[in-house]
Order: C-alpha cells, then structure tokens, then sequence
C-alpha cells in the first residue's frame, strides 16, 4: 500500500466522492427493492400511495447518482493523468493503467456504469412522460444492476489504488503501443489503408441505416465502429494530433499540451456507440423505434469521424506531406 498515492489530493477527493455516491445509492437501492416488491400502479391503498411519493425521491437520487458519475469519470482519467508524475516509468495514464494488472478492466467497468447510467436517464424519462408509469418495475431493476456494478467499481477502485506503486516501474506509453511492440500490431491483420477504410465505410453506412429505420442495425454498425475507430485514432489519427509518427497513445491526447482534445474525441465516439446502443436497448423495451436517439447518434459519430479527419488535414495544409 502506498500512502503517498493514498493521501494525494486528487485521489483523495475522487475516492470521498465515490464513498458519498455509494450511500445515495445504497439508499436508491432500498427504495428500488421496496418498489419491486410492492408496487402496484392500480392499487388505491395508502401503502401504495406512500410508495408512490417515496419513488419520486428514489428517482430523483437516481438522476443525481448517475450525472454525478458522468461528471466523476473525466476527473478520475485527470487523476490518473497527475499520478504518472509519481509513479517511475509512466509518461501518462496509460502506464498508471498498466501499473495494476486489472487497471484496463476497471476502465471498461466505469464506462459499462456510464452507459447503464444513461440508459436509465432515458427509461427514466419514458417513463415520467407515460401516466401509469410503465417501466417503473424494469428501471428499478436496471438500478439494482447499476448498484451491484458501482459496488464492484468501488472495491475494484481501492484495490487499484492500493496497488499502485510509487517504487516500481511501469511501461510508458511508447512501449505499450510502439511501433515495435505487439501489442501494436493492427486486429485481424489488417494494414492502415484497409483500417481507414473500413473506418469511413462504417461512418457513411450509418446514416443510411438511420434513413431506412434500422435501429438494431445501427447499434450493430456502431459497436463495431466503436473497435475500428479505436484503432484508427491509436494508429493513425492520433499521430497526426502528437504530429509524430511514432507516438501512438490514446491517452496522451487528454493532456494540455494537447488541449485536452481527448476528451471531446473519446467523449464524442462514446456517445455515437451509446445513443446507437440505447436506442435499440429502449425500442426492444418500449416497443416502438428511437429515431432522435439513432440521429444524436449519427452526429456524434459525424463529429469524432470530422474531428479525426482535420488533424489529418490540418498536417497536411501546414506541412505539404503526410506523415
């Protein structure tokens, strides 16, 4: 265990934060087990109409719980930034990520609480709008998985922290993905040319599949987007954001030096694959389609996929050459 890290202020701050959290949602989840157990929107009995006024309250913490999430994720990938000056080897957040053997799947946890918390923003709202109350039942179900998923994002974040060292050294950035590494090597054998080209066929495939309806479809085009654009940022576009050919880290972006530009490409990406996803998650739900959904989706792919090109461009212009 290393104190050091322990007591800097930014960790300090995020874990009372998440500790604060986990108590608003503690709470939520008694109200959420009380309403599965006893709601009944066609009773007229004072029990009901207690539980009804109680589920406003409930609700209400949810929401709050869940923007307080949206807002915790880009401070704790900030903190994670300022801890690669304490810990020897890490030139960013990807060696501080490195540094635990379990550091990527905690990142895959939290933005698997994003999503779930976004979607039941939506259900939520579905549900407010209807006047019997529908979905109460399916989205104080998808709370006690939210709950049980920031419980096990709790512990897994102590256990992170407490397993960061300040004394042995961990991978930069440009061992995890230099050119020489294997863990740059591109997926299925695919060469640059190929991957950017799958990249901007799946790009113009999606508003053709939002123009004929086809909601399952998108969400199917996005997930796999969401793989290919990853790749494309790590191994292309983003050599042209460090304006270095060599360097190839989708963390370093996040930093000043960069503008922080990471986090409106990363945000951007994720939201395309989330509004695609949500919606064919809620028409499955509420059985009818999500087209605003499915164009917020669109446009935010439209954005990471305008963003990742002008870095390309912009090069050029200034330099006459490609990288």
């Amino acid at each position: 265990m290393e104190l050091r890290i322990l007591m800097d202020t930014g960790v300090l701050i995020y874990l009372i934060l998440q500790t604060i959290l986990l108590l608003f949602g503690t709470y939520a989840l008694l109200g959420a087990l009380q309403i599965l157990r006893r709601w009944n929107f066609q009773a007229t009995s004072p029990r009901q109409y207690s539980l009804e006024k109680r589920s406003y309250l409930v609700m209400l913490v949810i929401v709050f719980l869940t923007f307080a999430k949206i807002a915790l994720f880009p401070f704790f990938a900030y903190t994670l930034d300022h801890l690669a000056t304490m810990i020897p080897g890490a030139m960013c957040a990807a060696g501080v990520v490195e540094g635990v053997w379990f550091g990527e799947a905690l990142l895959v946890l939290k933005l698997g609480l994003l999503f779930s918390g976004g979607v039941w923003l939506l259900l939520n709202r579905l549900d407010l709008q209807a006047t019997d109350y529908p979905f109460m039942r399916i989205k104080s179900v998808l709370f006690v998985v939210i709950y049980l998923l920031l419980l096990l994002e709790s512990g897994m974040d102590v256990a992170y922290l407490q397993g960061l060292s300040t004394k042995t050294p961990v991978q930069c950035c440009s061992v995890i993905y230099g050119v020489s590494g294997e863990q740059n090597a591109l997926p299925l054998g695919l060469g640059t040319a190929t991957l950017l080209l799958l990249f901007y066929l799946l790009f113009a495939l999606q508003p053709l599949l939002l123009l004929q309806r086809q909601g399952y479809l998108l969400a199917l085009a996005n997930g796999v987007f969401l793989f290919v654009g990853y790749y494309a940022v790590v191994h292309f576009f983003g050599t042209y954001i460090y304006e270095l050919p060599t360097h190839k880290c989708p963390f370093c972006m996040l930093q000043r030096e960069y503008y922080y530009v990471g986090y409106l490409l990363w945000g951007s990406l994720f939201l395309g694959v989330f509004f695609a996803a949500a919606a064919a998650f809620l028409q499955a739900t509420v059985k009818k389609p999500m087209v605003k959904l499915q164009r917020y989706s669109v446009w935010a792919n439209a954005l990471f996929t305008l963003l990742c090109s002008y870095f390309v461009v912009s090069y050029w212009l200034k330099n006459g050459v490609l990288l």
